[in-house]
């Protein structure tokens, strides 16, 4: 149905998504830690419960991606 198309996005597009990226991950952090600190679970343990995070090991998927070089990407010749 639907056609997957992909563009070759501009490097301040992919610096936005970058940033986007961060800030999400930086929030799901901040807010586990704050959970784990509510529930008196010691910085540690949160911190080594975070490194198992699916969306977070997505977020750390994609950006490293998204920072590869760019001749990593397709052109737009390739791309039908």
């Amino acid at each position: 149905m639907s056609e997957n198309v992909q563009t070759k996005a501009s490097p301040e597009e992919i610096e936005n998504v970058i940033g986007e990226l961060e800030q999400y991950r930086q929030r799901i952090v901040d807010d586990s830690l704050e959970m784990a600190k509510k529930a008196k679970i010691p910085k540690k343990e949160a911190m080594k419960h975070l490194e198992g995070h699916p969306e977070i090991a997505k977020i750390d998927a994609a950006l490293a991606q998204l920072r590869s070089p760019q001749e990593d990407l397709p052109s737009p010749s390739t791309v039908q």
